[in-house]
């Protein structure tokens, strides 16, 4: 069907090329969009101002003398009409045009005797004769295999759907003029890395041939930002892709956006004040509320959000003491809760993977505070209590949505810890942390005191309600046989 169909579109390209006609111009004469026009129409009426208008036909409606057509650009829809006795070729276009085409037209504006507001076309130009049928309006596509693949007919054919990737990128904008406001620098650090580093991830290898280096995909912006504290920056932050070689599933990609940002001369007790602030302002300039959907649960963001103890919630909830709990009471936790840990798990590891199912419980917002050293390598132990951490974890809607802490900067206790690490790597942890030279001796310099937080994508997922894949572009996909 779809081949007999790009057949009779190709015939149609022939007898445009044939006229003597580029069925592809480099140029058009544009002079508003759709959304102008209706805006203005009054006036523009009034004006008799020449008009150029420019779409996508997304339907046809052949009355003989006379067709009617949808115009769609970016910015809306509206009617265009084709008279016989107006336009030059008009048999020649009603034959050789179709869904999917675009088009640019001009002529006067009017209301149709029902009201709507239309243009008479008296000059036509085609800019885009389309080869493949574009999927109608009405009933899209319903496949999600093929919504995601070809992402741009969903896009096409789903007006809320391009809305969604709009306040997308008012997300994205809202949390860089915080910063930006908080007098923080964005800054761009590099991609590949000789040593993953800042997260427990299993990362992507690549080969840089002019070097004859082997790499690593960054799967955090961490590392990198604190060697510019230690640089002379004090407020620095980057939102950038990372990429993580790990399971698919509705919170997680392999490739994706992060914000991370560092301020010095700061803790986690100063930045989780500076979060619940940009939080709030940053949901209510996506959103319009702070009052969003979940599941069918209310999520109300604007209250003030509590601390949860990690050690408290822990015990409360499996009747672990995290202060006295051996490795193999955890593991044997970890087995009763139908989890599958692997023996090569440390006790970081375990813990950490029987939370993430006591983390479903926590469905409004609250910050998670204070976890075991041995699940934050990189945070800095809490004064008078070093078995706990500096660290918080922004919890709702029963995941995290962002994560901070005072930056671990004792270039020795940082060394121990990343050796720890290592153990965990020769057991066969392969998200363990790695060694990284470099940054232990960027530390025997001096890195101040700081705080640092890092937050994804998957924070706007949630405040959507859809699973993350849907709210990216052109999410990674098995290739087709």
């Amino acid at each position: 069907m779809i081949d007999s169909l790009i057949k009779e579109r190709k015939r149609k390209l022939k007898n445009i090329r044939d006229k003597g006609i580029d069925p592809y111009p480099a140029s058009s004469k544009r002079t508003y969009a759709v959304i102008g026009v209706l805006d203005s129409f009054a006036k523009l009426s009034r004006s008799r101002k020449k008009v150029y208008l420019t779409g996508r036909i997304r339907a046809l409606r052949d009355q003989g003398g006379v067709v009617f057509i949808d115009l769609k650009d970016e910015t809306g829809g509206i009617q265009i009409i084709f008279k016989k006795d107006n336009l030059k070729d008009f048999d020649f276009w009603k034959e050789n045009l179709d869904l999917g085409d675009f088009v640019e037209i001009s002529g006067p504006l009017f209301k149709t005797k029902r009201g709507e507001k239309s243009v008479e076309v008296k000059t036509f130009k085609l800019l885009v004769k389309s080869l493949r049928p574009v999927p109608k309006d009405f009933y899209g596509i319903a496949d999600t295999e093929t919504r995601l693949r070809q992402r741009y007919l969903d896009l096409l054919t789903h007006r809320e759907l391009r809305e969604l990737f709009i306040k997308k990128s008012k997300f994205w904008d809202s949390f860089r003029a915080v910063l930006k406001e908080n007098g923080f620098i964005e800054v761009e650090t590099s991609v590949l890395e000789a040593t993953p580093g800042g997260a427990d991830a299993e990362p992507f290898a690549t080969h840089h041939n002019a070097l004859n280096e082997d790499f690593y995909l960054r799967i955090s912006l961490e590392i990198a930002l604190k060697k510019l504290l230690v640089g002379g920056y004090e407020k620095v932050f980057e939102i950038g892709r990372i990429f993580r070689n790990e399971g698919i599933d509705a919170e997680h990609l392999q490739d994706y956006t992060q914000l991370e940002f560092y301020l010095a001369y700061a803790d986690y007790s100063d930045l989780m004040k500076f979060i619940e602030s940009s939080y709030k302002k940053v949901i209510k300039e996506t959103c319009g509320t702070l009052v969003t959907a979940w599941k069918g649960q209310k999520i109300n963001w604007g209250r003030k959000w509590p601390k949860v103890d990690y050690y408290t919630i822990f015990k409360e909830k499996t009747g672990l003491d995290l202060d006295k709990a051996t490795e193999k009471e955890l593991f044997d936790r970890g087995v009763k809760d139908g989890l599958k840990p692997d023996k090569s798990l440390g006790r970081g590891r375990l813990i950490d993977i029987i939370f993430k199912k006591i983390r479903q419980t926590l469905v409004q917002p609250c910050f998670l505070v204070n976890p075991p050293v041995e699940i934050e390598p990189l945070a800095k132990r809490v004064h008078k209590e070093p078995g706990k951490v500096a660290r918080f974890q922004v919890v709702a809607c029963g995941t995290e949505l962002g994560k901070g802490f005072s930056e671990a900067n004792d270039p020795l206790d940082q060394r121990e810890r990343f050796q720890e690490q290592m153990r965990l790597r020769e057991r066969g942890d392969k998200e363990a942390q790695r060694l990284d030279e470099e940054f232990l001796e960027a530390l025997e310099y001096g890195m101040p005191p700081a705080a640092g937080f890092g937050v994804s994508e998957r924070l706007f997922s949630v405040l959507m309600d859809r699973p993350i894949r849907e709210t990216v572009f052109f999410p990674l996909m098995k290739k087709r046989n």
